[in-house]
């Protein structure tokens, strides 16, 4: 990995009214790097997710793209910079097929009118570039499985070229296969040396690919773990909060009044 993070979150905070989403976040991505971002259900994972894609401006912090601090306000900028996000929703259009769906906002014209053969020629070579498997790049999105329509999700958001890629519960309502497939396309995002958040609530789907988990808990920062030397048990506990309770805060006070 590069000593300069690609992407760089240095105290970013965000607040709903009364309501203190996010406080004093740090997160950081190295080209080549699959990043986990896991936590219990509100602990804000969807919305620093949405403040590095510029749904939500943040409120306090800084966010750095390689190694410069930038301004995120829309997802416009987001974009222009390099990031690609891929919601749960996946938002495809089941009517068209897949080169339709991968060029979908983006296509090319020829002579005032769209170019086809190219577009369905760049479509084969980035799905083989990838290793995804497809019957035909003609057929509707509506004839495909889950796990077909995620990583055809996930191909329209490198046909910009970015280079840190966000994906939002890519796994989830999928069967075993369909996951397999999808966790081969994450590691191929590496292999192209382009940076990945993983948004994901199953451990093993995270330890299989992911080179280091970053644990949000009611929107602080509360661990960030190596993949290889810890275990589930460590990142459930950061989770849950198993490891801030009574026991471990007399603990740290003794050791304090030792010192």
């Amino acid at each position: 990995m590069s000593a300069t993070p690609v992407l760089a979150l240095r105290g970013v905070s965000k607040r709903f009214g009364a309501v203190q989403a996010l406080t004093d976040v740090e997160l950081e991505v190295h080209a080549g790097e699959v990043v986990a971002l896991v936590g219990d259900n509100g602990a804000g994972k969807s919305t620093l997710v949405k403040t590095i894609a510029g749904v939500h401006p943040v409120d306090e912090g800084v966010i750095e793209w390689e190694g410069r601090p930038v301004h995120i306000n829309r997802p416009q900028d987001a974009q222009g910079l390099g990031i690609a996000t891929v919601y749960q929703d996946l938002a495809l259009c089941d009517n068209l097929d897949v080169v339709g769906n991968l060029y979908l906002g983006r296509e090319l014209l020829r002579y005032g009118s769209l170019d086809e053969v190219t577009m369905e020629k760049r479509s084969r070579e980035l799905l083989n570039t990838l290793s995804i498997r497809i019957p035909s790049v003609r057929i509707p999105i509506a004839s495909l499985s889950g796990g077909q329509r995620q990583v055809v999700a996930i191909a329209r958001a490198l046909i910009g070229e970015p280079k840190v890629v966000i994906l939002d519960e890519p796994t989830a309502a999928l069967g075993v296969e369909q996951t397999a497939q999808v966790l081969d396309l994450v590691e191929r995002l590496r292999e192209r040396r382009l940076g990945v958040i993983l948004i994901s609530h199953n451990m093993a789907d995270v330890t299989a690919v992911a080179d280091t988990v970053h644990v949000l808990r009611l929107g602080k920062n509360n661990g960030a773990f190596p993949v290889k030397g810890t275990t589930n048990e460590q990142i459930i506990a950061a989770i849950t909060g198993a490891t801030d309770n009574a026991v471990t805060r007399r603990l740290a006070r003794n050791a304090e009044a030792t010192q």
